[in-house]
């Protein structure tokens, strides 16, 4: 255990999701742990206009906003926010946490007890529950691509969703931040695969840390319920499915040959979303 105090920053990046980000900090600053640490919280404000960042300033005096323009999506205003953690000082460790994940009373004791086993020289993820508590929906990620379920024991993984993560110093040190490429998804998969790489281990802690439902059951670029000019559209925004980023993962971590096949994979998706759906009805009818 601990016999000093340790320095942890936060990192979140928000938009227009006010209750949803009160709900999150009021349950960060709630935290019940027998360890010592001193908490900074850093949120990027990506062009919040719903009151979110005057509601913050108000009831949580300490969190450090910092300012995007909202055209950052979650990769980027999170590397925003890492970016205004790191320029002030050198942490102990950087969590990742999502506006939208109500994390448990818990959470950041098992967070740090799980990193402290492991010398502090691996990444510890915490996965989450549908908020009906059925079902997984993030965290860690095996080879397949599915999250472990709930354990006595950390669990290794490959790589993991960005929703309740804890990046140590030492891990910090080598990979760095996110990578910018990335504007909204695939920034928090492409980091756990370059730790891979490094030769640091990514952990799940057993017991689940959060509650955070799916956005959607299927995504709207290939939902065949949305007429095809608007989902060519929606691939390509930031939130969508951009595929020069896919084929920029892709490469980096499998190779040219993958990354060619998912690049055009992601356009069949697209362009016959009802012929790929058929293969994935099993996720599409879990709600």
């Amino acid at each position: 255990m601990m016999e000093k105090s340790v320095s942890v920053a936060v990192l979140l990046t928000v938009h227009n999701r006010k209750n949803e980000t009160l709900r999150c900090l009021s349950c960060l600053y709630s935290q019940e742990s027998q360890l010592i640490y001193s908490l900074s919280v850093f949120m990027t404000d990506d062009g919040c206009t719903d009151g979110t960042i005057e509601a913050v300033r108000d009831k949580f005096h300490d969190v450090r906003i910092v300012k995007g323009d909202g055209s950052l999506f979650w990769n980027r205003g999170m590397l925003k926010a890492w970016e205004a953690a790191s320029t002030e000082k050198s942490y102990d460790y950087y969590i990742w946490l999502n506006d939208d994940t109500i994390i448990k009373p818990q959470t950041m004791f098992c967070l740090l007890e799980a990193a402290i086993l492991k010398n502090n020289k691996a990444i510890i993820v915490g996965a989450t529950y549908s908020m009906d508590g059925k079902y997984a929906t993030y965290g860690g990620r095996t080879k397949s691509g599915t999250i472990p379920l709930e354990s006595d024991t950390l669990t290794k993984v490959s790589y993991f969703n960005g929703n309740i993560v804890l990046i140590p110093s030492a891990v910090f040190d080598k990979i760095g931040m996110l990578d910018s490429y990335f504007s909204h998804s695939k920034g928090d998969f492409d980091y756990g695969m370059r730790a891979s790489k490094a030769g640091f281990e990514i952990f799940q802690v057993g017991k689940y840390l959060g509650y955070c439902d799916l956005h959607s059951r299927i995504d709207k670029w290939c939902d065949p319920n949305i007429p095809f000019k608007k989902r060519w559209k929606m691939l390509h925004l930031p939130n969508g499915m951009p595929p020069h980023e896919t084929f920029y993962l892709n490469r980096r971590h499998y190779g040219i040959l993958s990354a060619v096949f998912h690049f055009c994979t992601v356009y069949i998706r697209c362009f016959l979303p009802s012929l790929w759906n058929r293969r994935n009805r099993k996720y599409l009818q879990r709600k």
